[in-house]
């Protein structure tokens, strides 16, 4: 199981050196990226973007000898290309440069040259936090902005797959709510508990689905039992579904 960003870099390691694509590369922190990602063998990199910007940003450490410039000084166009590069095989990863994640997902989802796949794009995001035992993630926090019921059943698929994926086996999934109490005036109660019986008919399967539950009990044992609630996740779960972007 992978548990931290070490970890999880070991295993991106093993699945062999990969290319990304960078849209609006001109940015000194993707170029940072771009450097350690070369150094530990983990990718190179096409950098699509302002030349003449992309070279100061880099400045005197300079690009390693791997990387590319595809010179397109429009940042909207540089994000196209970008996702062309993916789309055609000449890159494995999309990553965002220095534009508005609006004008990102503009171009991931463009239909001649993005990446549409079928099916809802989903934000899915790692967190590392100082003093916990393994990684937590939470999903959707950056593009579906207000999930309904039916979104929120394709949230949970692409999150799950994505956490078997990274071998958690039986994820534990949080459906985060205010409280544990269903409300018919709080609809994400009540869409908690539909996911929950979704679960229960096997909609999600190698996982455990709870809700609706609170952060407190989601993340401590003994808020579980200082309310008198049963959990198998609580203090232990590995990915909370959020209700709303906030």
């Amino acid at each position: 199981m992978i548990r931290d960003f070490k970890a999880l870099v070991e295993r991106a390691l093993s699945l062999g050196r990969k290319t990304i694509a960078i849209g609006a590369a001109d940015d000194a922190e993707v170029i940072e990226a771009v450097r350690d990602a070369a150094a530990l063998g983990l990718a190179d990199a096409i950098l699509v973007g302002d030349r003449e910007s992309i070279l100061a940003k880099a400045g005197e450490t300079g690009l390693p000898a791997s990387a590319r410039i595809v010179d397109i000084a429009d940042r909207t166009a540089a994000a196209l290309e970008a996702a062309r590069l993916v789309r055609s095989g000449e890159a494995d990863l999309l990553v965002k440069g220095a534009l508005n994640t609006s004008d990102f997902l503009r171009a991931a989802l463009d239909k001649e040259k993005g990446l549409r796949a079928g099916g809802l794009l989903s934000h899915f995001a790692a967190f590392e936090i100082p003093g916990e035992p393994k990684l937590v993630f939470a999903s959707d926090g950056g593009m579906v902005v207000a999930p309904e019921l039916e979104e929120k059943r394709q949230i949970i698929r692409n999150a799950v797959g994505a956490l078997h994926r990274l071998g958690i086996a039986e994820p534990k999934v949080a459906i985060l709510t205010a409280n544990e109490q269903v409300n018919p005036k709080v609809r994400a109660t009540v869409d908690a508990a539909a996911l929950v019986e979704d679960w229960k008919a096997g909609a999600f399967p190698s996982c455990i689905v709870e809700g609706p539950i609170a952060f407190d009990v989601a993340t401590s044992a003994e808020s579980a039992k200082r309310k008198g609630l049963e959990s198998r996740i609580a203090g232990d779960t590995d990915l909370f579904i959020v209700p709303s972007i906030e």
